[in-house]
């Protein structure tokens, strides 16, 4: 991906056509997408915008704080300025990012790997500021006159996804601030030394006053602090073989899980707000053992001595485990309800999933599918499409006879098929 910088703007090359890949494959990259998809009046438009820039019809991108701009060319070689405008953070929110960012180690580091903390992102949030756009946030202007966004200013969204999969900088460039001043502003925060104060003299106490005040209960210890990493439990590995029905390897399985939901609770309650979020749904057991395997140590396929404990408690065989664990590493309950679960499609859903299917090729580029409930397989291919209760569809792949998740979730279609490659889903 080749740019030019100012100080003030980045502008990057145009890139070749996108034919048979998903625009972002990044979860910010899809974030900035649901944006424009969920916020545009006129899905053709969007629609007509994506197949510009799977064909290559965008320029060159140029980003600046509050707006980028390309001119993107019809199929009839016409070209049109297209402008897509997001508003700018105010300096005390780019100072608050900033103290979020340096509060937990590893942020700094995942940004200039260009990575999105996820973490990040919410924290920023519930500190009422909002770094990746919501519906409607992304204002188009276009030389073809149009008021909302047209196939332009989409091809140019799109476009603009793939350059956000690279660089989650481009994103806090058109919020306002250049990746030269906001590392500036993150060296001098994380370097600059608490002011020391001498401890004043210490007041004593009347005896008599101390001892009629003994019913009134002292405050309550401060908060403590989040631990940058959950605790390590002991090894279990000795020379002693255990005794009567305990497993070792299912001990050290449950302490290392129950050490990192510690955690993640801990830092739930320390954040902002917490008291007013809604509780999050309770597992069933077969999902928390999936839950378990998932995060055991070593990886999905591995003689782990405590996977046969967890698959034979949750009703599966070693090799359902083995791949309940992939579908739980693309997307936790929501996609190992996908892997499971096989339901008749009816009614209202019905109608929106033929919908989707109708209008995310183009004619000449639609697969042939043969559907089963959920289920839409590509005839002739080792691609299938899966639909989730939620109408977001995920891709599939035959391997070794049997159906396997091949990534992570899409609101469109032909962009999750595009998850499997052009040859593998379309030959």
């Amino acid at each position: 991906m080749n740019s030019y910088d100012s100080e003030q703007e980045r502008t990057f090359e145009a890139l070749a056509p996108a034919q048979g890949r998903s625009f972002a494959q990044s979860w910010w990259g899809r974030a900035w997408l649901t944006a424009l998809e969920g916020g545009a009046l006129d899905g053709e438009q969007v629609r007509t915008g994506r197949r510009l820039a799977r064909a290559g019809a965008v320029g060159a991108v140029s980003v600046r704080p509050g707006r980028i701009t390309a001119v993107v060319r019809d199929r009839d070689g016409t070209g049109y300025r297209a402008d897509v405008l997001l508003d700018v953070l105010t300096d005390a929110q780019w100072d608050r990012f900033v103290d979020l960012t340096v509060e937990r180690s590893g942020h700094v580091a995942a940004l200039l790997d260009r990575e999105m903390p996820p973490h990040l992102v919410e924290d920023t949030e519930t500190a009422g500021i909002d770094l990746l756009p919501g519906l409607g946030d992304l204002e188009a202007e276009c030389g073809c006159g149009a008021w909302d966004h047209c196939g332009h200013t989409a091809a140019l969204c799109y476009q603009v996804a793939r350059l956000l999969d690279e660089d989650p900088f481009v994103l806090l460039l058109l919020r306002g601030r250049t990746e030269r001043a906001l590392l500036a502003d993150l060296q001098a925060h994380g370097t600059a030394a608490p002011a020391e104060t001498a401890p004043g003299p210490r007041e004593g106490v009347d005896a008599a006053e101390a001892y009629l005040a003994g019913h009134v209960l002292p405050p309550l210890p401060a908060v403590p602090e989040l631990p940058e990493h959950p605790g390590v439990p002991p090894s279990l590995d000795t020379d002693v073989p255990p005794t009567g029905e305990v497993d070792p390897a299912a001990l050290e399985i449950l302490a290392a899980r129950t050490a990192a939901r510690a955690h993640a609770l801990l830092a739930e309650a320390l954040r902002d707000g917490a008291e007013r979020r809604p509780s999050v749904r309770v597992l069933t057991v077969g999902e928390d053992a999936v839950r378990l395997a998932a995060g055991s140590p070593g990886a999905a396929g591995t003689t782990h001595l405590g996977w046969g404990r967890l698959a034979a408690g949750s009703g599966r065989s070693r090799e359902q485990l083995e791949l309940a664990v992939r579908a739980w590493h693309s997307g936790g309950p929501s996609a190992l309800a996908v892997l499971e679960e096989e339901w008749a499609v009816e009614g209202e859903a019905l109608a929106r999933a033929r919908a989707a299917l109708a209008t995310a090729w183009e004619g000449d580029e639609r697969p042939v599918l043969r559907a089963r409930g959920n289920r839409w397989t590509v005839v002739g291919s080792a691609g299938q499409l899966r639909l989730g209760r939620d109408g977001r569809w995920w891709p599939y792949r035959k391997e070794r006879g049997g159906w396997v998740p091949a990534g992570g979730p899409a609101q469109d279609p032909a962009t999750a098929l595009a998850a499997l490659g052009t040859e593998e889903a379309l030959s």
